[in-house]
Order: structure tokens, then C-alpha cells, then sequence
């Protein structure tokens, strides 16, 4: 029975590779197309939700989301939620309609055909790098202005597997805070027992998400982000302990 799992391991895992790039490669020229321009980015985020719903359904998984609060077209926002997998790319494109950038380490832009496209669209940030960090707040700044909103996982990468929750970094925050947009606190449950970064792990099935009502940071100052960042901490982990009751 454990070698079947091990065989059913590798393959699946092997094919959400697969996946990822075959539904590149379908839709690679309208992909280029999309990225020539900046303007043009709102084209290419509509595409990448259609990759990222593909894929979660190729792999065996559907999505159940819970909303306390809708987001408003045209509005940005800054979208933050607990990191545990892979899919948390996909879950977060498949469940947010509202054109959004991610801020994410370059490390995945060495994915073959991903990283073509995820370092030209995303704002990749090398954290040992206090210039790297700097220049990510210029760029998401840019971003805001244009009328995106910007999505960071504030844990500052994948904890380890023991960890529920780990601290958050101020990045998100500080922004928020500085533009003065709302912050959306995101949870979710089932990421990391579906699709971990474990490789002998996971399996298809439900996974569950809930859009927590949002933080407003209007009138706040930075003297209010540590504040402001405990409180989204505190409803994210509060909602995993009651996913996990």
C-alpha cells in the first residue's frame, strides 16, 4: 500500500509540472502579447486565473471560499494570507478577480517557462538584499498608482511544516499603510495538507479559503503597522485553529 502511495506521489506531482507549463505553452502567444506593455497587465492577469484554475482542477482540487467582504472593482487592495504551498499562487489568482501583482522571492523565476513570465509580471524580492527590499517598494508603488493592488504573503516564505503560522514581516503592512488601502486578511485551511511542499505528501480533494473583512488603514500612521500586523496575524490563526478543531 506505501509503495503504491510513493508511485501515486510521484507521478502526480510530476504532472503538475506538466500542467504548469502545457497550459503555458496553449496559451503562450496571447501570454506574450499581454506582457508588452504595462497597461496591458489587467489581459494577462485574466489569463493567468484561467491557468491557475486549470491547474487546480488537472490536479484534482476544488475550492470552497468564504466571504465576509466583497472587494470593489477598480479599488486596490493589499492582499495578504498564510503560505504554505505551491498553490497558494493558484489559489489566490483563482479566487480574486480584482488585477492584483504578487510580491514573491526570485527563486521561482528559474522555473522553466513559470519564471519567463513570473519575473516580467511579478515584483521579485531577494530578502538578504536591503537594496532588493527597497526596490520592491518603489515598484509596488508604481503598481498602486496604475490601480493594482498588490499581494504579499507576509510570512516572508513557506515555514516550516511544524509551524501553523509563522511572524509576520512589515512589508505589506507599511504599504498598506502608506496608500492608505485596505488590507485583506485571506485563510487557507488545506493547502498544506493537499499540496505541501513534502514531496512524499497530499492528495486531490476540497480546499477552503475564507476573505476575512478587511482592515481599513485609512488615518493610520506607521506607529499603528505592528498593531495592525498582530491583528491580521491573530484572525489568520485564529481561523486555522478553528479549520483544524
Amino acid at each position: 500500500m506505501r509503495l503504491l502511495k510513493i508511485v501515486f506521489w510521484i507521478l502526480w506531482r510530476i504532472w503538475f509540472y506538466i500542467l504548469m507549463g502545457a497550459f503555458i505553452v496553449i496559451m503562450l502567444p496571447f501570454l506574450v502579447i499581454s506582457i508588452l506593455k504595462e497597461e496591458w497587465y489587467s489581459y494577462f492577469f485574466f489569463m493567468a486565473r484561467i491557468w491557475a484554475r486549470g491547474i487546480l482542477l488537472g490536479m484534482g482540487f476544488y475550492y470552497k471560499v468564504e466571504r465576509e467582504q466583497k472587494l470593489e472593482a477598480k479599488k486596490s487592495y493589499m492582499l495578504v494570507a498564510n503560505h504554505t504551498s505551491m498553490i497558494d499562487i493558484m489559489m489566490m489568482l483563482a479566487i480574486t478577480k480584482n488585477p492584483f501583482v504578487f510580491v514573491g522571492k526570485k527563486e521561482l523565476a528559474k522555473i522553466p517557462l513559470f519564471g519567463f513570465f513570473y519575473k516580467r509580471t511579478c515584483i521579485l524580492v531577494d530578502r538578504s538584499s536591503p537594496k532588493s527590499r527597497m526596490e520592491v517598494y518603489k515598484r509596488a508603488q508604481k503598481r498602486l498608482h496604475q490601480g493594482m493592488s498588490i499581494c504579499i504573503f507576509p510570512e516572508g516564505g513557506v515555514p516550516d511544516e511544524s509551524i501553523v503560522l509563522d511572524e509576520f514581516k512589515d512589508g505589506a503592512f507599511r504599504l498598506a499603510i502608506e496608500h492608505q488601502i485596505p488590507i485583506v486578511p485571506m485563510t487557507f485551511a488545506d493547502n498544506k495538507k493537499r499540496f505541501s511542499y513534502t514531496f512524499f505528501s497530499g492528495s486531490p480533494g476540497l480546499l477552503r479559503a475564507k476573505i476575512h473583512f478587511f482592515i481599513e488603514t485609512s488615518g493610520k500612521t506607521s506607529e499603528n503597522k505592528k498593531e495592525i500586523k498582530e491583528q491580521v496575524r491573530i484572525i489568520i490563526l485564529n481561523q486555522l485553529s478553528k479549520y483544524n478543531s
